[in-house]
């Protein structure tokens, strides 16, 4: 049994697929402050297995244990916190609380039960501003803002919490940029309010929902002076999870607590793409036009980031498989097949 915190928001959703299809049972712990219950049921037909759910906070460190017990957990993994690069920048606090607080009292809870095991959701956001492209594990650590801090303050904790007790198995997930949605167009990206993420900011315009993108900046050091991010397909990124949970599993059954250790691997495809690069690949897989308007830079944004993917497929023996096109693809079929989300 996995306990999934944060497990109903997007890439949540599209891991418990993977995780169920490879005949795992999973409980989701999730406040639904950003997420949807719609989604769990989804999940359930697509994949014909019944999805147990926990309405909880991550800072409730009582209800945490509750679930520990009550689903006989074996290991978490945890995507539970908030997620915004910019809305961080306005509101420091929230993002300090609900991910740096929340991961604390989930460890205490995870301690608590004698739960080891943990795969846990960072970021591309831990590097900075980046020294040197690609971007590979050993790159400096740092934030340009409070969303990645509390990333690389979480992260700060698991390798102190690893090296006080050599049987707690943690691997560290750093990813690029989620995008895209399952085949089956039943399950995607539906954030709530105004999206803060570029992929599902064009297809709520390209689906109508909103009148045109907002590009913030054009003045950068790239191919046509748009931000260039490390794109990945959201069921490459739930894949990863598996192969990571996986390898945790694997180390632990050999029965010798020396080989356990931080597990830190970046999932990305190693190829960036720009803003308008991607708006170019949305019109193709639509057939829609995406107007939009060049704005100001966004405070905490970078040029360029995107990453060697090379210890994930030595470590996990993972690798991105689908491309922009497939990316656009499936999340066009999944918005036009949901205009209003799970609200439809």
């Amino acid at each position: 049994m996995i306990l999934v915190t944060g497990g109903a928001g997007y890439i949540g959703s599209h891991t418990c697929v993977e995780l169920l299809n490879a005949g795992w049972e999973v409980v989701v712990f999730d406040n639904f402050s950003n997420s949807n219950p719609e989604a769990l049921a989804r999940v359930e037909r697509i994949t014909g297995r019944k999805v147990n759910w926990i309405a909880g906070d991550c800072r409730d460190r009582a209800a945490l244990v509750a679930a520990l017990q009550q689903s006989k957990a074996e290991a978490v993994i945890h995507f539970a916190g908030l997620k915004a690069v910019g809305e961080s920048v306005e509101k420091p606090l929230s993002y300090y609380d609900n991910n740096v607080i929340g991961t604390i009292r989930l460890l205490e809870a995870m301690q608590a039960c004698g739960v080891k095991k943990l795969v846990f959701s960072s970021s591309a956001t831990v590097y900075g501003d980046p020294v040197k492209l690609p971007l590979t594990e050993d790159h400096p650590l740092s934030a340009t803002n409070p969303y990645g801090r509390s990333k690389l303050m979480i992260e700060e904790i698991l390798r102190d919490l690893q090296r006080s007790d050599s049987s707690f198995g943690v691997s560290i997930l750093r990813y690029f940029n989620p995008v895209g949605a399952h085949t089956s167009g039943l399950i995607g990206e539906d954030p709530q309010g105004m999206p803060n993420n570029l992929m599902p900011f064009v297809s709520q315009v390209a689906v109508g929902r909103r009148e045109f993108l907002n590009v913030w900046g054009n003045d950068y050091p790239t191919i046509d002076g748009t931000g260039v991010r490390d794109y990945i397909h959201v069921m490459d990124l739930a894949l990863g999870h598996l192969k990571a949970l996986e390898t945790l599993e694997a180390i632990y059954n050999q029965q010798d607590r020396r080989f356990f250790q931080c597990l830190t691997v970046n999932l990305g495809t190693g190829q960036g793409y720009s803003v308008l690069e991607v708006v170019r690949a949305y019109e193709q897989a639509s057939g829609k036009s995406i107007p939009y308007r060049i704005a100001a830079r966004r405070p905490g944004d970078i040029a360029a980031c995107f990453a060697d993917p090379t210890r994930a497929i030595e470590l996990l023996g993972w690798r991105a498989k689908l491309g922009l096109p497939e990316m656009c693809a499936s999340s066009w079929h999944w918005q036009s097949a949901n205009p209003k989300g799970y609200q439809n």
